[in-house]
């Protein structure tokens, strides 16, 4: 068994939250973007996972990308993935469940450089993973309060972007939290990790972005605006959302500007037949 510090440490059975210490509460969970679970509080860890038969999963998700869960499914059920970049392997988003047949495998595929993660949703076991392979965490600063396990290998970074490598950049659109990042792969046609910051649906034609998706609160119009005119800065064909198969496979600039344009006008902070909050070539009619 791999050596890892966390085995025992308590996780949140609801939204999959790692702690460096027991408590009688998740503070992730409590939030209005999550819940609390029908039981109540629920704690479980590693360890506990590992006894109930929980394993690896992965998968391919698109070229040079393989997702990584576990079945049966935990928590919120996402998955994280793993990019085989120009500049190594780095893993976009976490997931609250590791064992030693998920390090051997990840390690087959040419191991991890860097984690990077979009919002605390997905905290989840990351420092276990940290650990495993040597490699930093990277988060945005204003999130730093909902991290529950603090450690060495976190590395806060501020502001609107941030260069990971000469191929990713991690972009903070400021909805659903604070510090909620995006990560933009410039090679080939473009590609946009949004965990649910930008959430994609069973339908790929559309997208959405809200500040709470277990609760259905919508988030701020002028947030989600400001968050488009962002991220149209930026071209990408490609959406990968936080769920596995939940991707948007081509035209992806043009499924965000027509999805946010929606969103718009159904909260009335647009008039009808307006586009003007982006670029033109970016403006696209809904036609389906």
């Amino acid at each position: 068994m791999a050596d890892l510090t966390g085995s025992t440490l308590p996780i949140c059975r609801t939204c999959g939250t790692q702690y460096a210490t027991p408590r009688l509460d998740c503070p992730v969970c409590l939030d209005e973007r999550q819940y609390v679970g029908r039981d109540g509080q629920q704690w479980t860890s590693l360890a506990e996972l590992r006894a109930e038969g929980h394993r690896g999963r992965f998968e391919e998700q698109g070229p040079d990308i393989v997702g990584i869960g576990c079945t049966p499914d935990f928590a919120i059920g996402q998955r994280a993935l793993l990019l085989r970049t120009g500049a190594g392997n780095v893993l976009w988003d976490c997931v609250p469940y590791l064992d030693d047949a998920m390090i051997r495998e990840v390690r087959e595929l040419g191991g991890i450089t860097a984690i990077a993660i979009s919002h605390p949703h997905f905290y989840s076991a990351m420092v276990d993973w940290a650990h495993a392979f040597e490699v930093p965490v990277y988060l945005h600063e204003a999130d730093r309060r909902w991290v529950g396990r603090p450690d060495p290998a976190l590395r806060f970074w501020s502001g609107q972007t941030h260069q990971l490598t000469d191929e990713l950049t991690l972009i903070n659109p400021g909805v659903h939290f604070p510090g909620s990042t995006v990560m933009h792969w410039n090679t080939g046609q473009g590609a946009l990790f949004t965990g649910d910051i930008v959430n994609v649906g069973p339908d790929p034609r559309w997208v959405s972005i809200m500040y709470s998706y277990a609760n259905h609160i919508p988030e701020r119009p002028d947030a989600v605006r400001a968050a488009g005119k962002l991220l149209a800065g930026y071209r990408f064909d490609r959406i990968y959302g936080a769920w596995w198969d939940r991707v948007v496979t081509a035209a992806g600039n043009e499924v965000l500007a027509r999805s946010i344009e929606r969103y718009l006008r159904f909260e009335q902070a647009l008039p009808t037949e307006s586009s003007s909050w982006i670029p033109q070539d970016h403006a696209t009619r809904n036609s389906l």
